[in-house]
């Protein structure tokens, strides 16, 4: 049992940095082949050098994952590129959210659930045919421990998480005896870019963030990037439709 990738091929949308660019890497270092998928083409190529000059092998191609036409053109990259498709972390996401119910906006829910909700079925849509026609593989879905309760002030974020864990969960069942195993992740507060942004200017903050958590810090992209590659190895074999907390504790309390 373990770690049997040699040879195979991977997709990562959301790969531009953080969680995206720290799995796109733990796929390279296991000798997948990657194509690295997101928006900012700057950060996308990015992670595509970092690979590179690792010795893997990796391709980037720009999508816009809420447009159906660029996630199928998209698709077709990564035949052209590699020929097949074994595994994808649909990663991409956002998050704008901070206020209650009454204070969100029809602009703000229909981004939010475009990129997280949208984005993932249409990625899904497309990639479970591919995999098929390599007998079986797996799909990582980037839920939320907002998508498993609460999430105040982000009521909408937390329902498109939730979104995605009944995507993941109906796909696990409707694609378990095609050999494609279909998990999401549900990372707590992790330490991006986009966090040091927030939290750079307020050190009293990122304390406060820090100790939500019962290990008393917050996760690491490559803690995510880890579970990612479990849940795509031979190691996770006989599990599909979970959702798995990788929240220092913060679910359990």
């Amino acid at each position: 049992m373990g770690m049997t990738f040699s040879g195979q091929v991977a997709l990562v949308t959301g790969g531009a940095n953080g969680i995206g660019r720290a799995t796109a890497q733990a796929y390279a270092a296991e000798g997948l082949k990657v194509v690295v998928s997101d928006v900012d083409v700057a950060g996308g190529e990015g992670t595509v050098q970092l690979i590179r000059e690792a010795g893997g092998d990796a391709t980037f191609i720009r999508c816009d994952v809420t447009k159906d036409a660029e996630v199928q053109a998209l698709m077709a990259g990564v035949v052209e590129a590699y020929g097949r498709l074994d595994y994808a972390f649909n990663n991409a996401g956002i998050e704008i959210e901070k206020g209650r119910v009454a204070e969100g906006n029809e602009a703000e829910f229909d981004a939010i659930m475009g990129v997280n909700v949208k984005g993932v079925w249409l990625c899904m849509k497309y990639e479970l045919p591919l995999i098929m026609a390599q007998g079986g593989g797996a799909i990582v879905n980037t839920a939320s421990v907002a998508g498993l309760g609460a999430a105040p002030k982000m009521s909408i974020y937390a329902a498109s998480k939730h979104a995605v864990i009944g995507l993941t969960k109906s796909a696990a069942i409707e694609y378990a005896k095609k050999k494609i195993r279909v998990n999401a992740v549900c990372p707590a507060v992790i330490d991006t870019d986009m966090y040091r942004r927030a939290h750079e200017a307020d050190p009293t903050k990122a304390n406060f963030v820090a100790a939500m958590h019962p290990v008393g810090r917050i996760g690491k992209v490559e803690e995510i990037a880890a579970a990612v590659m479990y849940l795509c190895s031979d190691n996770a074999a006989f599990t599909t439709g979970h959702s798995l907390a990788v929240d220092g504790g913060s679910t359990a309390i």
